[in-house]
């Protein structure tokens, strides 16, 4: 038994030195309290981590089909009335959302971008005689309105009974309205007129669009959009404007939801327009994004990069339709969030890193400095003698 103890005692890495040979110095004092905080800082550091979730990145390939994606939108034009802009939707496949009104609404601002209260009665109504029916007579105290198409009508019975019912048909027909005030619908509205109240104003776009998982463009521009000879058109005609400003701030830009970290860089984003027409674009590019929280709660949704150009009409003649228009393409690569915590012993292999490493290092500088000192006083003591 005394030989195996003998043995295990051998076998000690940290043998001991009586005290009679312990030397303190006011350099080790001094070292041992600057490790004893850098030790503390560290450890502190180290517990905040582990307390704490960590995020950890992955890329791989997006295989999702047949998903939507939602687009959320707050845009303000301080110079383009609520009554003249319109936003349209469209992507690859073919699939197209004209003059979007589900989820989208729009608010009147004035100059200050204030809110302007809708009036509930006609903007610039008039008083006249009696409309005209689609036989081309005018109503009768006995007789049920069905106003006229104007030839835009799709069936024999079809009624336009308002000016943006008449506006709706001739889109539908590829047509445009070149003066509404012949429109007996729009003339007794008080289309025009309305148009010119509302000079000056601005309008404040907000909501949210649901599209197709695949690449395509959504756009706010001036007037009713149509085909024509397979070619997007908007109509301009109406307005009976030279120039449209389409300067514009995004308050609000993102492609699905909210997650922790994300940033969306239209965010906050102001353009002013230098010339008196153009289209302002946004080429983005999308990149699908899970989040997946420490309490196991998935989100879907996306992050992406943009880069802009403004194209301006060039002598006088307008080369590019006005508007504000976003294409957004969609990356095949996913990057999935994971937040989770660190494991316990990966904490304590730190702890005992830092208290190890500070240790060690302290141990090699009070070392260098007693000896460094030991050395100047024994070649100061030689001096002397000399």
């Amino acid at each position: 038994m005394d030989g195996l103890l003998s043995k295990l005692r051998s076998l000690d890495a940290y043998p001991k030195v009586n005290e009679d040979f312990y030397s303190s110095t006011l350099s080790g004092g001094i070292i041992t309290l600057a490790s004893s905080v850098v030790m503390l800082l560290l450890f502190v550091s180290e517990l905040r981590l582990y307390l704490h979730a960590v995020t950890e990145t992955t890329l791989r390939v997006d295989t999702s089909r047949g998903e939507t994606l939602r687009i959320n939108i707050d845009v303000t034009f301080p110079a383009l009335q609520c009554s003249i802009i319109s936003l349209d939707a469209m992507d690859i496949s073919g699939q197209e959302h004209l003059d979007v009104k589900h989820d989208i609404f729009k608010q009147r601002i004035d100059a200050h971008g204030n809110v302007i209260a809708t009036r509930q009665d006609a903007v610039g109504g008039m008083k006249m005689e009696a409309p005209l029916q689609h036989h081309g007579g005018r109503l009768e105290h006995n007789e049920t309105y069905c106003g006229s198409c104007y030839g835009a009508q799709e069936s024999d019975g079809q009624c336009c009974n308002s000016c943006e019912d008449v506006r709706e048909a001739y889109r539908k027909k590829g047509w445009g309205v070149s003066n509404p005030d012949l429109l007996d619908q729009c003339k007794r509205e008080g289309f025009l007129q309305s148009i010119k109240d509302e000079e000056g104003e601005g309008c404040n776009i907000y909501g949210f669009i649901e599209v197709n998982k695949v690449a395509g463009n959504f756009h706010f521009a001036p007037g009713k959009s149509f085909q024509q000879s397979n070619v997007h058109v908007h109509d301009l005609l109406p307005f009976q404007k030279d120039s449209f400003n389409v300067s514009h701030k995004i308050n609000r830009l993102s492609f699905g939801e909210y997650f922790p970290g994300v940033v969306n860089p239209l965010n906050g984003a102001n353009w002013v327009q230098p010339s008196s027409y153009g289209m302002y674009q946004y080429f983005i590019k999308v990149v699908p994004t899970v989040y997946t929280d420490i309490n196991e709660h998935i989100i879907l949704s996306n992050q992406f990069s943009v880069t802009e150009h403004f194209r301006s009409g060039e002598s006088g003649r307008m080369q590019a339709l006005p508007g504000v228009f976003f294409f957004y393409d969609l990356s095949p690569i996913k990057v999935t969030f994971t937040e989770q915590h660190v494991s316990f012993l990966h904490f304590l292999t730190n702890v005992c890193a830092i208290v190890g490493g500070v240790f060690t290092v302290s141990g090699i500088i009070d070392s260098f400095v007693y000896h460094s000192q030991r050395a100047i006083k024994k070649k100061m003591e030689i001096g002397k003698f000399n």
